[in-house]
């Protein structure tokens, strides 16, 4: 059976490295590239996180490609230290001099509108960071959305909780007007993983303790990264997260990744229209749920609500026992 194409979207942080691993294990994924957007981190690190992430997984062979370093209107908001201030924990001190070199010259952008015109109605595009890159796509080549099999998203709320602010979702917040135009503009199969839907299908500490201590070079490197994170610390997590939804371990980016490699892991899902709020000094970035049809939009999405723990505690498990054995 020929395998799924997938382009991943990413500001690789921690999450997002456990998301491209869930992808390069998966049996039924071929990634034929990786493109890279401000967010977690500025965009050279992103860019090095995904070396790295692709390095331990011995996958260099991936192709990946530098975007959008900014939102697309107005003042950039500073990166979070979420991940700390580099992404992926601030542990990682040996830098790759010729990480540069190992970057496509083309501009992500480019690359996404090329692989998917090349490959039309056949690549899923998984978006784990600001949707910069897809909106500027989207301009580029207004029929680009159509010539996609289909697109998840991590980011957005269904319920006005935020996480940066208080009523908006990190990625959207970083990048509301881009957020706002694939919503509108990408007329293809959506699927959005929001941040409740995150929260809400968390999975224990005693989980995360055995994930990381797994026997393989990939688990081995989530342990470094996460070692000194506050966001992966129980006893740091008192944040709104756990102050709505309760302690869990939560790896927001992967609950995309998990819901495009196996659609089984999906239980249940809301369709309606969505609209992104873009005004305001308290909801803009926050993703409004119209499910009366108050909008007279014309297409729906599938906003995402429950999902099968057991299934996507098993993909994430997976994805740490890497590189296969040849």
């Amino acid at each position: 059976m020929a395998k799924k194409k997938v382009i991943i979207d990413t500001d690789c942080g921690i999450d997002d490295a456990q998301a491209i691993m869930m992808a390069l294990v998966a049996p039924n994924v071929e990634v034929v590239g990786v493109t890279c957007v401000f967010g977690n981190g500025p965009l050279d690190n992103v860019c090095q996180n995904v070396l790295r992430v692709l390095s331990v997984c011995e996958r260099e062979g991936v192709p990946v490609f530098r975007g959008s370093g900014s939102a697309l209107v107005g003042a950039t908001h500073p990166p979070t230290d979420h991940f700390g201030t580099d992404g992926l924990g601030d542990v990682i001190k040996e830098k790759d001099p010729k990480w540069e070199e190992k970057i496509q010259k083309e501009h992500a952008v480019s690359a996404m509108i090329r692989l998917v015109t090349e490959n039309q109605n056949q690549v899923s595009l998984v978006a784990l960071g600001p949707l910069t890159n897809l909106a500027l796509a989207v301009r580029l080549d207004p029929s680009f959305p159509q010539k996609l099999k289909d697109l998840y998203i991590m980011g957005g709320n269904m319920e006005g909780k935020g996480n940066v602010s208080l009523c908006a979702e990190f990625n959207f917040a970083m990048d509301p007007e881009s957020a706002y135009i694939v919503l509108e503009e990408y007329l293809c199969t959506t699927y959005l993983a929001s941040w409740e839907y995150s929260c809400r299908n968390g999975l224990t500490w005693e989980f995360f303790e055995e994930l990381i201590n797994q026997d393989a070079p990939a688990a081995r490197f989530m342990q470094t990264i996460t070692s000194k994170c506050w966001a992966y610390s129980k006893k740091a997590m008192k944040n709104k997260r756990d102050l709505y939804f309760g302690p869990a371990f939560v790896s927001y980016d992967a609950y995309a990744m998990a819901a495009c490699i196996d659609g089984s892991v999906v239980t249940e899902k809301i369709e309606c229209p969505v609209r992104v709020e873009m005004q305001g000094s308290i909801a803009r970035g926050m993703m409004v749920l119209d499910r009366t049809n108050e909008l007279k939009k014309s297409h729906s999405v599938f906003v995402l609500t429950k999902c099968d723990v057991a299934k996507f505690g098993q993909l994430l498990m997976e994805s740490l026992r890497q590189p296969l054995k040849k």
